[in-house]
């Protein structure tokens, strides 16, 4: 089958489903599973015809010649991981949203996003790349701005305008790439290739720093997640932010090894700066939903310390972190924005004694929560092992600091439980019905199985993370 389908088929399907489904609730959800759904049996083919090293060809589409542009699709380890993930993700997305309304629009936009996000992870060429690129916002802006909380314009006007500046700079760096080397496949470019490759390092560093986010490109997402709804919020944290991460490791450290390697100290600075900064905002927050939100962007501080190793097993670290993350923050996300729907607040003290009314949606927050912190037999607790590991492997003992960011973890979020779920019952949870819809209940119980099942084995996803690598394994690094 054509990947053109997984592409612009969505632009199309979006499209019927936004004009012909406002009358048919049912149909348009079930057709937004059925995409996705497809979506993940196809990532999962991929995977298996994939070779052992190097790129799978999926073909070169709407060639416009003497400009050197056309849509050149090919996979490797890396970017099949990141299609799993995006596809299981919008799964559980649209069964955490089947309550929501006006749903014919809201899943119309889910479907657009689908088509973009899938030419991201297949395309190679730089030029169609940054068209994706750039078309992943326009449905994430209108879901933020339409479904979102009181200050909802602000928060998607802003994430707008930070992640397309940054944009801009991506695209200067990919023209200066085209100028000096002639080409748009970017899996023909090296670094020896370039003329000016570290000014091309900094405007791609610092274009996906901003969409990672990591300090001081951060300050648009805390807004974003706190008035994006539930939903929204886990593709913010589990797609669009690994999408940055996912740029970082192709295009910066893959691309550009040696100025990778003479700038590592900055990626290393920042990424502990990220880890440590947003986990003190966490513990000072008393909103639920911003803790979890600068909790998110501690985690990516982790991933970006992982980066900064520029090893084999660092960038599996990070990819299996990224992972864990999207995984573990989802739940959080999606109980707190349920919390506050049922109750009408964002302040954790007005939520103690969670675990009196709502024993089993309790459970899952804290399993989540715990998942979060690093506990043995979740994938917290594999991710940050594995980063600490290669962290003092490249730099030596002193980084064993970055078990502090899992000590700052461990402190608000044992805060949180105390604060909300377990306690004396407040009257706010007393008067609250905490019935949850089956359906959306069902996605909670699967984040949190997916939790323990790749904490308890971790070989499952590493066998194939580490694929993703394979080049670097001989030398341990780049």
């Amino acid at each position: 089958m054509s990947p053109l389908v997984f592409i612009f088929g969505p632009i199309l399907l979006a499209a019927i489903v936004a004009l012909y489904g406002r009358k048919r609730h049912t149909f348009v959800k079930y057709t937004a599973l059925v995409l996705f759904g497809w979506m993940l049996i196809y990532s999962l083919e991929l995977l298996a015809i994939l070779p052992e090293t190097g790129y799978l060809d999926l073909g070169t589409y709407l060639a416009v010649e003497h400009f050197d542009f056309a849509l050149t699709l090919q996979v490797d380890h890396l970017s099949v991981v990141m299609l799993i993930l995006t596809s299981l993700l919008l799964i559980l997305v649209a069964l955490s949203s089947w309550t929501m309304k006006w749903p014919s629009s809201y899943f119309a936009l889910l479907i657009l996003f689908a088509g973009p996000i899938t030419g991201v992870f297949m395309s190679t060429d730089f030029l169609w790349f940054f068209i994706f690129w750039e078309l992943t916002l326009v449905p994430m802006y209108f879901l933020v701005g339409i479904w979102g909380a009181e200050g909802r314009i602000y928060a998607a006007v802003k994430f707008f305008l930070y992640t397309h500046v940054a944009s801009m700079l991506i695209l200067l760096a990919f023209f200066l790439i085209y100028k000096e080397t002639g080409t748009m496949d970017m899996t023909l470019v090296r670094e020896s290739m370039l003329a000016s490759p570290v000014l091309i390092w900094w405007l791609l560093f610092v274009g996906f720093a901003v969409k990672m986010p990591i300090f001081p490109f951060h300050t648009w997402l805390p807004d974003a997640h706190v008035q994006a709804p539930a939903p929204i919020s886990v593709l913010l944290a589990g797609v669009l932010l690994k999408m940055g991460a996912y740029a970082m490791i192709r295009m910066v450290v893959l691309m550009m090894p040696e100025h990778s390697a003479e700038f590592a100290w900055v990626i290393l600075a920042l990424g502990l700066i990220t880890l440590f900064y947003a986990g003190f905002m966490a513990l000072y927050e008393t909103h639920l939903k911003k803790m979890v939100a600068y909790s998110s962007i501690s985690h990516m501080g982790l991933v970006t310390v992982a980066i900064a190793t520029l090893s084999y097993s660092g960038l599996s670290a990070a990819l299996y972190e990224m992972i864990g993350h999207a995984l573990i923050i989802s739940p959080l996300f999606l109980i707190a924005g349920f919390l506050h729907h049922k109750t009408g607040s964002w302040q954790m003290g007005d939520m103690g004694g969670l675990m009196q009314k709502a024993p089993y949606l309790s459970a899952i927050f804290v399993l989540a929560g715990l998942a979060a912190l690093g506990l043995p037999g979740t994938m917290g607790f594999v991710g940050e092992l594995t980063i600490l590991i290669a962290a003092i492997k490249s730099y030596g003992f002193w980084l064993i600091v970055v078990a502090l960011g899992s000590m700052i973890g461990a402190g608000y979020i044992i805060w949180m439980f105390r604060r909300v779920v377990y306690g004396e019952i407040s009257e706010t949870v007393k008067k609250s019905d905490f019935k949850m819809d089956r359906v959306e209940f069902a996605a909670l119980i699967a984040f949190a199985a997916l939790i323990v099942l790749f904490g308890l084995f971790p070989s499952v996803l590493f066998d194939v993370i580490n694929s993703a690598f394979a080049s670097l394994a001989p030398q341990g690094g780049l």
